[in-house]
């Protein structure tokens, strides 16, 4: 099989000559330009051989050209901090405007995109990161005056929900015209821990939908739970090829979330514990145990977010060797 027919396969529940797997990384200061962005994603997927590429810019990217300021400060995650909220008042959400995706920050991602899609051997598919609108929202005005916000001027946030929205929207338009099999939708306030339920179905769910409606022709769209205590069972119904949380630090497992995911899931390796201070020895072991509690079927072996900078080679080694082992 090829990454795509594996992958397909998997999807469907059909039957795989090996499980898929995958593994994506941040790449910090790369990031910031197309060029040494797409050289540096290239690298990665030429040392690993993974089933996709799951390009990962900085969560930024589609802030950047509204004014959004970012520092890189070294996080083994890879990850940028942000500066001071771009949102500084309620009023403020009513200066969004819908940009063009072809120039500044979203521009070098796509271009970025394109020199990805020239680069990839085979054929590898590659999906591209989306942020969802309260996702960026968070990272425009920060978490406690989102929440204010939505609470205090409900009809406000929905209006900056809806530019937010169709900025993303146009921005996959153009991500399209670059050969991407899908995006990755990251969800990273569908938590308990962040909103209640009702919250959550008014103020994100609608746009999610309108998102993930707008690419549910494309056949590689990996949804991202991001956190601890998600809100599985308000996703379950979501347009989605693949379902990816961190099955290992919260519920449900990989097994009891197939039960309620119709199609497949992308897990079985603890991101820090193992991928980061483990040995090829116990990513081994636990590659093995989430083979065995899916029988193999409608899994994506990998982590439950992305590998820190900081992994050892020879575990990313080690995760993509095991799935080519006769088990």
């Amino acid at each position: 099989m090829n990454k795509k027919e594996r992958l397909m396969a998997a999807i469907s529940g059909g039957e795989v000559d090996r499980v898929p797997v995958a593994a994506w990384r941040h790449q910090p200061v790369d990031d910031q330009s197309s060029d040494a962005f797409a050289a540096a994603t290239l690298a990665f997927q030429r040392d690993f051989d993974f089933d996709f590429v799951k390009v990962t810019p900085a969560s930024s990217y589609c802030l950047t050209d509204w004014g959004a300021t970012t520092y890189w400060r070294g996080s083994p995650h890879g990850t940028r901090d942000y500066g001071e909220a771009l949102v500084q008042t309620v009023d403020e959400w009513r200066k969004l405007k819908v940009l063009s995706p072809l120039a500044g920050q979203m521009g070098e991602i796509i271009r970025g995109l394109e020199l990805i899609g020239q680069g990839l051997e085979d054929d590898t598919p590659f999906i591209q990161t989306v942020f969802s609108p309260m996702t960026q929202a968070r990272n425009l005005v920060g978490a406690e005056e989102l929440l204010l916000h939505i609470r205090l001027h409900p009809d406000v946030i929905k209006d900056a929900f809806q530019i937010i929205t169709n900025q993303t929207i146009r921005f996959i338009e153009a991500a399209r015209e670059t050969g991407i099999s899908g995006i990755f939708y990251a969800l990273q306030w569908a938590s308990h821990l962040d909103l209640s339920e009702s919250e959550y179905r008014e103020f994100a769910r609608p746009y999610d939908l309108q998102i993930l409606n707008a690419v549910d022709d494309l056949w590689l769209n990996v949804l991202h739970l991001h956190g601890n205590h998600v809100m599985f069972s308000l996703i379950v119904d979501y347009p989605a090829s693949v379902l990816n949380w961190h099955d290992r630090e919260t519920k449900p497992s990989l097994s009891e979330g197939l039960k309620s995911w119709p199609k497949a899931v992308c897990g079985g390796i603890r991101q820090e514990d193992t991928l980061v201070q483990g040995t090829p020895k116990e990513i081994y072991a636990e590659g093995l145990d989430a083979i065995k509690s899916t029988n193999g079927k409608r899994l994506v072996l990998g982590t439950g977010c992305v590998a820190p900078i900081v992994t050892p080679y020879g575990n990313l080694r080690a995760l993509r060797d095991m799935v080519d082992l006769k088990l």
